[in-house]
């Protein structure tokens, strides 16, 4: 990849630039007037944009990292020792009239070895999956195929990248199938079951877990797949002191009409060709403390938003974690699920 195609300017919007990190994969974007470095950009500079109540349409200026680290090129054997000590990913490396002449990326193995999770996984597998007939007149919606293997599979393999090896999966519709798929599996890693009698919601059917899972825990749908470092979640989460994470997808919604706005005595006041909508999206997955578990009500139905909501009306923290449109995939309805087996069959 050339230094070029990492470079962009002060006045660029802040979903552009999200969209070209997402696109390039490298988790950092340069402002490099003639690659003069000036400020760099990461995906988490623009989370605490958002999280800070700023604009969608803003500049990257008013977000890059002026006081960026950067190395000597002459310096460049220092560069991976230099990174684990300050966990970055990338380093630029500068000569000395402050020129980009080279990035430097940690290896990605070392960072996994590096920074393991050892929490526990909880996937909510019990639903209906109405919206996926007719696939789920046969098979339970955790085992219908994304390409090859069950969307289950593709979800415990994202956290099994990052160290996580015990999955909870609470059952209910078709569970017996299941289990039987689980069974016949050579795994390397622990599945447990709990059996959910009736529908309960996610707090009923997490009751079910007390005395199993103990400690803070990722809470996952059986439907979503997030495309996102699942360390930094686990960093933010602990961080900020929350009780809850929950993780956000930037959502993009065009109306593509005219929209007309009224005033007061329903008069026309302005009319908007095409408008963009921007909306922080409740994704399905979650980082919890397991306190929720100990507490729980054993065989009440209730929702997790209900659960986040009687918790903030506490004074507890629910934090979110903003992740891109594209960091987000979605199998719970049909064309959601093909668009999932486009894009996993082109990794």
């Amino acid at each position: 990849m050339l230094i070029e195609e990492l470079i962009i300017n002060e006045e660029m919007p802040v979903l552009q630039a999200m969209q070209l990190l997402n696109d390039k994969e490298k988790k950092i974007l340069f402002i490099a007037p003639d690659l003069k470095l000036k400020a760099v950009l990461t995906d988490g500079d623009i989370r605490r944009h958002i999280l800070r109540g700023g604009r969608l349409d803003a500049k990257v200026g008013e977000m890059a990292n002026y006081n960026f680290l950067s190395l000597k090129a002459s310096q460049r054997s220092q560069a991976n020792s230099f990174m684990i000590k300050h966990s970055i990913y990338a380093l630029p490396l500068l000569d000395s009239d402050g020129v980009i002449t080279d990035v430097v990326f940690f290896d990605e193995s070392s960072i996994k070895v590096k920074k393991t999770l050892d929490l526990p996984v909880v996937i909510m597998a019990g639903g209906l999956g109405t919206r996926l007939y007719p696939y789920t007149k046969i098979l339970p919606k955790p085992l219908i195929p994304v390409g090859e293997k069950p969307i289950i599979e593709h979800i415990i393999d994202h956290f099994k990248a990052f160290g996580c090896k015990d999955f909870n999966i609470i059952v209910n519709h078709k569970k017996n199938m299941i289990k039987a798929y689980f069974n016949e599996q050579c795994k390397d890693y622990n599945v447990d079951f709990a059996d959910e009698d009736v529908f309960l919601g996610t707090g009923g059917g997490l009751a079910l877990l007390k005395g199993k899972v103990n400690g803070t825990f990722f809470l996952t749908n059986c439907d979503v797949l997030i495309e996102a470092d699942y360390n930094d979640i686990y960093k933010f989460h602990q961080k900020n002191g929350n009780l809850i994470t929950v993780v956000c997808a930037l959502k993009h919604v065009t109306i593509p009409y005219g929209v007309f706005n009224l005033n007061c005595d329903g008069e026309i006041e302005s009319v908007t060709e095409k408008p963009t909508f921007n909306f922080l999206t409740n994704t399905g997955m979650y980082l919890v403390d397991g306190r929720i578990i100990d507490e729980l009500e054993e065989g009440k139905a209730i929702g997790f938003p209900d659960i986040m909501e009687n918790y903030r009306a506490k004074g507890f923290k629910v934090g979110v974690y903003p992740v891109s449109e594209d960091s987000w995939m979605d199998m719970g309805q049909l064309e959601e699920l093909e668009a999932m087996r486009r894009r996993l069959e082109n990794k």
